[in-house]
């Protein structure tokens, strides 16, 4: 094959039943092997055509990219995204996104228990329990890895490999796979990703790109942006747009903006601040009912002994959520670098305003305190 063409790659299958899935070995963070049978076959990751897996399932196509990420954030499945130079046979991928979703065997085993019939689960026990078992020790994959290669050119009569730079392997052999497999018969619409989505709603991906495009552009003539804030917040935005939201991205975008923005402007004239917690305040007050249940549960538990309650902090940490005992215990300077002295002499004001603001009274103080407000 010429330099630079686009090059079409025959997965090769592992039968299951009456499943064929293509598979392919992932042999580092940006590389990849189709070969069957090679030499350093122990120190490459078998990955699984997620479509294959998903063949014959009551998932729908359009569903599929949702069950896709949820296995990933399991570490289950990963989306292999592919250099402009790879097409596979029997599946139609877009130009603009060159990507497939695949999974480990220890994701295939997921697969199958959730939503296959018990004999197909059977065949998938049968045909991949060596294969799990020499798998066993396997990390968790990444949510994605970028694999990039450049063109193919045959070395001699008995194989064909992939020649790269940088490091990038695509490697192919295609008559040891031919030997080991039979050839791929499938039609160029086996598993077709070049459909609805994009015809769905074509003025909503415009909209985003022309605002990412502007974004770049502004970027490109400001010379005083807030770096490190900037990319937490692009962070979320590109998982957001890969369908990957993760509460922990999230989480750091909001503490680098909360972060800048309190660099500059007092707390007393905070909108971020006051939005945040309005927001916090809405949550705790859903959650007195629960917290309700809790209270009038180890109440029963503690009938006997409530004179004899444990020690405030360990109280707390058992009726509270952690939120609420954070934010106070930080308020009033209780974190766990406190000294000891002072968490013990004043963690008792912190769990009788967690008391009084939840409306769930627990100790005599609380009682007593109450009481006495309600005569006055």
């Amino acid at each position: 094959m010429s330099s630079g063409g686009v090059s079409l790659i025959n997965m090769s299958h592992w039968e299951s039943g009456k499943r064929r899935i293509r598979f392919l070995y992932l042999t580092n963070n940006n590389s990849f092997n189709v070969t069957k049978g090679c030499r350093n076959e122990a120190q490459m990751i078998p990955l699984f055509l997620g479509a294959d897996l998903f063949s014959e399932t009551d998932v729908r196509g359009e569903n599929q990219p949702r069950y896709h990420t949820k296995y990933a954030k399991r570490g289950l499945a990963t989306k292999l995204v592919f250099s402009s130079d790879c097409r596979f046979q029997g599946l139609r991928l877009p130009c603009s996104h060159n990507s497939l979703w695949f999974y480990s065997v220890q994701g295939v085993f997921r697969v199958a228990f959730e939503l296959y019939s018990r004999q197909d689960q059977l065949s998938v026990m049968e045909s991949f329990q060596d294969l799990w078992k020499s798998r066993i020790n396997d990390d968790n994959l990444n949510m994605s890895y970028h694999l990039s290669a450049q063109d193919y050119q045959p070395q001699d009569e008995q194989e064909q490999t992939a020649i790269v730079s940088n490091d990038h392997t695509c490697s192919i052999h295609h008559d040891q796979a031919q030997r080991d497999f039979p050839p791929d018969t499938s039609s160029s619409t086996d598993h077709d990703y070049c459909s609805s989505t994009e015809q769905a709603n074509p003025n909503q991906p415009t909209l985003l790109t022309q605002k990412l495009c502007n974004l770049a552009e502004t970027a490109k003539l400001c010379s005083n942006i807030d770096e490190e804030t900037t990319m937490k917040v692009l962070e979320y935005v590109e998982r957001s747009i890969n369908g990957m939201i993760e509460e922990e991205i999230l989480t750091d975008a909001v503490m680098s903006l909360l972060q800048a923005h309190l660099q500059s402007f007092s707390i007393y004239s905070s909108s971020l601040l006051k939005a945040v917690a309005g927001w916090l305040g809405q949550q705790f007050n859903s959650a007195n009912s629960t917290i309700s249940q809790r209270v009038e549960g180890f109440k029963a538990q503690h009938i006997e002994h409530i004179t004899n309650l444990p020690p405030p902090e360990e109280l707390a940490s058992q009726l509270f959520p952690e939120a609420m005992r954070n934010l106070l215990a930080h308020w009033m300077g209780l974190s766990d670098e406190a000294e000891d002295w002072k968490r013990h002499s004043e963690y008792p004001i912190l769990l009788l305003i967690l008391e009084f603001a939840n409306h769930n009274l627990v100790t005599g103080v609380a009682h007593v305190l109450y009481s006495s407000l309600i005569c006055k």
